[in-house]
């Protein structure tokens, strides 16, 4: 079958195409055909060597993909031959809190991902994709989604009336103005792209920032909340931008803390934040049953994910150049 391996650390040019054995279903897994898979900020850190967790070499690389099932081992029950599937992130994270070992089984990581034509997964770290979705939008959902799903919901607890900013459009980001407009919350959204704010617009969010004309974007948020400040933040950018995210939060609110766009998380300024009393937390994707309970809100409105570009799989290291660019807006997916 074919495969990309990440061999060696560094450069794009460390993904190279292989062949390999296609692999049989052990007890309690299931041989997925992969039909498409979508890529993570998280990809390029682990390419670049600078991922918190440690990694082997060769590695096949990313976390997100969806297929169909096409064999099962023994004991399986959770899943059959012809449904279409996509894993969790952590292979091991069912319900509950996030497991001590989770990282050892993370796809794409401490375990081989799915950038390969047939994988063989936990049978129960499968879900059931929503049946309005493609294999190529049901890809971008197990660690975007999931993780804007986590940040407003479970650990959010986003209420009817409350204010989202989202930083950036990225996968994350574009989820959680999607999951807070299901939610009835109001949306704001910054980058530095006016075309990637007037698509924003158009989807769903009901406030935009150009960052780059108005670098004190936190005093803009302000300005557009009466003052107040916004109760939640999805923070993907880390260190650069938590400042100004505790500045633009409401005394009493919530940001999550997600990516690391600008470099490390960042530890908030305590003469900023704790006045504020606000809730800082980390958000490290979701469990199985975070990712089912997404689901069924997803099929429930027809939520359609939002695909930047598709790349075809001969191209996966061109389509991980697009992601480094920043040009994409929404999850960047290669069909297999």
């Amino acid at each position: 079958m074919k495969a990309y391996e990440l061999q060696k650390t560094g450069d794009i040019d460390g993904w190279v195409q292989v062949d390999r054995p296609e692999p049989k279903p052990g007890p309690g897994q299931a041989l997925v055909r992969i039909r498409a898979v979508s890529l993570n900020y998280r990809d390029l850190l682990i390419l670049r060597n600078t991922y918190r967790a440690p990694i082997r070499l060769p590695l096949i690389p990313v976390s997100d993909g969806a297929g169909e099932v096409v064999a099962v081992g023994q004991g399986v029950t959770r899943v059959k031959p012809g449904d279409r599937v996509a894993p969790t992130f952590f292979q091991t994270w069912t319900d509950g809190a996030l497991p001590q070992d989770a990282a050892s089984r993370a796809l794409g990581g401490g375990v081989d991902g799915v950038l390969a034509e047939y994988v063989a997964l936990d049978a129960e770290g499968l879900v059931h994709l929503p049946e309005h979705l493609s294999f190529e939008e049901g890809a971008t959902l197990p660690c975007a989604g999931v993780t804007a799903w986590n940040a407003l919901v479970p650990q959010g607890q986003l209420q009817v009336g409350q204010s989202v900013l989202a930083l950036g459009t990225g996968g994350v980001s574009i989820f959680g103005l999607q999951f807070a407009r299901l939610l009835k919350a109001r949306t704001l959204i910054t980058s530095s792209s006016d075309e990637k704010l007037q698509r924003a617009r158009t989807l769903v969010a009901d406030g935009t920032i150009n960052y780059k004309q108005h670098p004190n974007w936190d005093e803009k948020v302000l300005e557009l909340t009466s003052g107040q400040g916004v109760d939640h933040v999805l923070e993907v950018a880390g260190a650069e931008t938590l400042p100004k995210s505790v500045r633009a939060t409401r005394p009493g609110g919530h940001i999550a803390l997600i990516g690391l766009l600008s470099g490390g998380r960042g530890n908030p300024d305590s003469a900023l934040a704790e006045p504020k009393k606000l809730r800082i937390q980390s958000v490290f994707v979701g469990s199985r049953v975070m990712f089912e309970d997404m689901n069924r809100v997803i099929t429930q409105h027809r939520v359609k994910p939002v695909i930047g570009r598709v790349f075809p799989f001969e191209q996966a290291r061109e389509a991980l150049r697009y992601l480094e660019s920043g040009a994409h807006f929404g999850k960047v997916v290669i069909s297999v």
